[in-house]
């Protein structure tokens, strides 16, 4: 199916495989873009060697075209960077923008800018700094999110006429909500939470259970993991840290930046550093962004210790209403059978 998102990625349907830490490894970007999609490797908590090999993993196994996720305050942020021009990736994606001197060396190297966005204001601003493509993620999507409905924030950027492909994200789990999305005049859909569910997914099983077994209504947004919002299933540890004092939350977030430094091979001082750059470049004070340390060491206690009432959940809603675990070929196979289905017009569908 061709639209504007297949023909800026070069994948063969218009689906995204979202970047999710600790679970948008090589395995399952490989299984995602083997599948047609298009699958971002989450490198925002991983060494520049780590993610070098993660690519070169990901190249050995299949030459279909993917992309690398980026934290923009992350302290390697540069030698990421270096790693995709080097190994010549097909896009970046990222939330909060790094620089435009920083954007410009990826475009210039080729490489597509595929920004999120939770909310329209946004928009203009990501396509100035050099944006190919907008995802748009509503306040149904998981891990950090804005408030604005899925919905309500598309057609808040399509009616900019930005003339970028826009990409609707959160939500969405099926051929249905693929059809829904390209007749609203999206360019495709990206999805986290659906390929977090899958049988190629990382994630451990009891940790997969817990999300099978979550009820739309319990899928809550807090700030308490690390000063912005973020939404999360809500489980024993989500629970403990709403009722914790700020200075517990604090020392909660020291204790999760000393081992997240030591992850990351970086000093204490290069922490502190990306803690204040992000300060400096948000509306967080500085100690609100020392509770970044908070989130990959504690979503990693469920995403790779397999200890689901240990760590935290980020989640979309629609794992609510999400009861199977089928392999990556087989849910996009079936969301385009049901898509084209719906839309009734074969496999062209050139999106607005």
């Amino acid at each position: 199916m061709q639209t504007p998102l297949t023909d800026t990625l070069g994948c063969r349907h218009p689906i995204i495989q979202t970047a999710m830490g600790w679970v948008a490894t090589p395995d399952l970007v490989i299984a995602s873009v083997s599948a047609g999609a298009f699958g971002f490797l989450a490198a925002a908590v991983m060494t520049r060697q780590a993610c070098e090999d993660a690519i070169n993993m990901i190249k050995q196994q299949t030459s279909a075209p993917f992309g690398v996720n980026l934290h923009s305050f992350q302290p390697n942020i540069d030698a990421i960077v270096d790693t995709c021009i080097d190994r010549q990736v097909a896009a970046v994606s990222y939330g909060r923008a790094p620089s435009a001197k920083l954007i410009k060396r990826v475009k210039d190297a080729g490489i597509k800018c595929v920004p999120t966005i939770g909310a329209a204001k946004h928009a203009k601003k990501a396509v100035d700094l050099g944006a190919d493509m907008l995802v748009c993620q509503g306040g149904e999507g998981g891990g950090h999110t804005g408030d604005t409905p899925t919905w309500l924030l598309l057609a808040e950027v399509l009616d900019m006429d930005l003339n970028v492909p826009v990409v609707a994200c959160g939500g969405f789990k099926d051929g249905r909500g693929l059809a829904a999305a390209l007749t609203f005049g999206a360019s495709g859909i990206a999805m986290g939470t659906r390929f977090l569910l899958t049988a190629e997914s990382p994630t451990p099983d009891a940790t997969k259970s817990r999300y099978l077994q979550s009820r739309v209504g319990e899928i809550k947004v807090s700030t308490r993991l690390d000063g912005l919002p973020q939404r999360m299933i809500m489980n024993r540890r989500l629970q403990s840290l709403e009722r914790a004092s700020w200075p517990r939350l604090l020392a909660i977030a020291m204790q999760s930046g000393w081992r997240f430094k030591a992850a990351m091979q970086q000093s204490m001082t290069e922490m502190l550093k990306s803690a204040w750059r992000m300060a400096r470049h948000s509306d967080l004070s500085f100690a609100q962004t020392l509770l970044a340390a908070n989130a990959p060491m504690i979503i990693q206690q469920a995403m790779v210790a397999g200890k689901p009432d240990d760590g935290v959940l980020p989640s979309g809603q629609v794992a609510g209403l999400i009861n199977d675990l089928p392999s990556c070929e087989a849910l996009v196979d079936r969301i385009m059978r049901e898509a084209k289905s719906r839309l009734g017009n074969g496999d062209s569908y050139h999106a607005v």
